[in-house]
């Protein structure tokens, strides 16, 4: 399948999470930093990706349950690309979505 096709489509059925993770990056909001999401790096899609500061912020859910060894391929492969990889389950976003907010915000101040 077309990566371009692909990204869309995952951009179009985002997760509750995704969702509200989206309202909080998504125009420079935090701190000034361009989000992208669902950016196709190597062989993978990245949830969020700010490039200036080679950030990825995936967010797990139910599908990554007993799929650690993958998760951890897949983060391996996008640090070789350069990028700093954060992780944060569904459920730490939509309970806490400050705290993942607050989070991502120190790694982007780490990163400068």
């Amino acid at each position: 399948m077309d990566r371009i096709v692909n990204a869309r489509r995952l951009r179009q059925s985002q997760t509750l999470a995704e969702e509200r993770l989206w309202a909080i990056l998504r125009g420079r909001r935090l701190d000034g930093y361009k989000f992208r999401r669902q950016v196709p790096i190597d062989r993978y899609f990245a949830d969020f990706v700010c490039r200036d500061a080679k950030l990825i912020v995936e967010l797990d859910g139910a599908s990554h349950e007993d799929r650690f060894l993958h998760d951890q391929t897949r983060t391996e492969v996008l640090e070789r690309c350069g990028f700093h990889v954060l992780r944060f389950d569904n459920e730490a976003v939509l309970s806490d979505p400050g705290g993942a907010a607050e989070a991502i915000g120190a790694a982007l101040r780490l990163r400068f």
